[in-house]
């Protein structure tokens, strides 16, 4: 018999490249094919055929509080009562880093963003900012598992060479 997981990853491969939407899901490496989650508690997570696990990824917020949390959900649920996404300024934004610059007396501006990219852009900007400086290196291809280039697969294997850098 088939598995749920199995079959959803199939149909996945018709419309998403790999089947995953990062290739280090797709466990190709290892022998092996993902599975799908149907839904998550505390440290547990259950895919979509019913096993149960622990979650030791803990993606983005579970590995502080959690999976679905009553006090996360219940904010989460009365905040989408009033939109979801902006696009503009709003002022739960102004809250939130008042608050982490309250929380950490060290801080004292936020730079709130939407993606890793967004955020190494900003620290960009901010070290030439900072040092006056107009260039900047930057290592070529990604430092962790995602393999997007054949540069990449031959600096995760071992140490990095210095070909693997370019001025900016």
């Amino acid at each position: 018999m088939t598995s749920r997981s199995s079959e959803l990853f199939r149909a996945a491969h018709q419309r998403i490249p790999g089947g995953v939407n990062s290739p280090v899901r797709a466990l190709r490496n290892v022998g092996g094919e993902p599975f799908f989650v149907d839904r998550a508690a505390g440290s547990k997570i259950w895919d979509v055929d019913g096993n149960e696990y622990v979650d030791y990824v803990g993606s983005w917020g579970p590995a502080i509080l959690g999976h679905a949390p009553k006090v996360v959900v219940d904010a989460v649920r009365e905040a989408a009562t009033r939109g979801l996404s902006f696009g503009v300024p709003n002022p739960l934004e102004v809250e939130m880093a008042e608050l982490i610059c309250q929380w950490f007396p060290s801080i004292e501006k936020v730079r709130m963003v939407n993606s890793g990219t967004e955020a190494a852009m900003s620290c960009i900007r901010l070290a030439r900012g900072f040092t006056g400086r107009d260039k900047t290196a930057r290592a070529i291809g990604e430092w962790r598992a995602h393999p997007w280039n054949a540069r990449q697969r031959r600096c995760a294997a071992s140490v990095c060479r210095p070909d693997n850098f370019a001025a900016v």
